[in-house]
């Protein structure tokens, strides 16, 4: 499998049966169908799947399931999966849970509960072939390839939106190849440097040989670009928000955040629910001269025809705006 079958999914002649399903039915397709809104080949229509470890470090699960409240594309599935960050996998399960409970119980609507999905970091096979790699065969994986099957249209393929390693997302492949003809994987993750990029920490260093996969099979925007999430809800604020459980889970996590490092894993999850807040990208690849490291995830390098998409710059005073909006527009709760 290589890039060029991915093509086939945004073309609109793969799908001729459908559409003649739409044109009989009545239904005429928006003539921004096929624009994006922003600079990502997907944006807050597509629906999404999210991907992390642990919850409480970042606002990645509350941006997703207000999005999805909130005009957002729907939540097709969260898989959560441990790391050296949180290796607890059980307790990371539960504290998602915990936040998916308050979602439930405060009017959210659409929210599917969280999985738990057990996984080795992939080993790369002497040979040096991907297609020599053992999978997993993970939960992680099954969902991403049964709900891309489900719920990826023409011209609309399933966002995986993460923020942890992308074990997960190189099984899917692995299982079955023609995921990445349904699926555009989102990634915060590495950092941008001076000749380009790389995916190391935070995330991409938790197994390289994935993100070597993902790199070469998928239709791959990382997001590199960060801004000070402290500022999103700051303690003053705690105050004004929602009366109900949601607001109290905000609240509770607030503290954490308030004292962790500004850079967070909820970028990805911007840069698809909200398409403006992505101010740069530009097209890179895989270092020609780079060689596989089992520590390091690989670097990229600037290619006009590169086809990884790095962001590099974000607006972090929208993101905090749109949060807010989210959080005090009583329809977002069902009200």
């Amino acid at each position: 499998m290589n890039r060029t079958r991915v093509t086939s999914f945004f073309s609109c002649r793969a799908f001729a049966p459908l559409l003649l399903v739409f044109a009989c039915s009545g239904q005429t397709l928006d003539a921004g169908y096929d624009t994006p809104h922003g600079l990502l080949p997907v944006d807050e229509r597509n629906p999404i799947i999210l991907s992390n470890d642990n919850y409480d470090d970042n606002w990645q699960g509350v941006f997703a399931v207000l999005f999805a409240n909130a005009g957002g594309g729907p939540l097709a599935g969260i898989i959560i999966n441990g790391s050296t960050y949180a290796p607890d996998l059980k307790k990371n399960l539960t504290a998602w849970q915990e936040l998916t409970t308050a979602a439930h119980a405060s009017g959210l609507r659409g929210i599917p509960d969280p999985i738990a999905s057990q996984g080795s970091p992939l080993a790369r096979p002497s040979n040096g072939s991907i297609d020599s790699t053992v999978p997993n065969r993970s939960a992680g994986a099954q969902l991403i390839v049964e709900a891309s099957a489900r719920q990826a249209l023409p011209n609309r393929p399933l966002a995986l939106v993460t923020g942890g390693r992308l074990t997960d997302v190189a099984d899917a492949y692995l299982m079955d190849n023609t995921v990445v003809e349904r699926v555009v994987v989102v990634s915060a993750l590495g950092s941008v440097t001076r000749t380009g990029a790389i995916m190391g920490p935070s995330n991409g260093e938790l197994d390289s040989w994935a993100d070597w996969i993902v790199t070469q099979r998928f239709t791959y925007v990382q997001v590199s670009a960060y801004y000070d999430q402290t500022t999103d809800i700051t303690t003053a604020q705690l105050g004004s928000l929602p009366k109900n459980d949601f607001g109290d889970f905000i609240a509770k996590q607030q503290p954490i955040i308030r004292n962790n490092l500004p850079e967070a894993d909820h970028v990805s999850m911007l840069a698809v629910g909200l398409p403006k807040f992505v101010l740069a990208m530009e097209p890179v690849a895989l270092d020609p001269n780079g060689v596989f490291d089992s520590t390091m995830g690989p670097s990229l390098v600037p290619d006009a025809k590169g086809p990884v998409q790095l962001v590099t710059g974000v607006d972090g005073a929208l993101a905090s705006a749109r949060l807010w909006q989210m959080l005090q527009d009583p329809k977002t709760f069902g009200r």
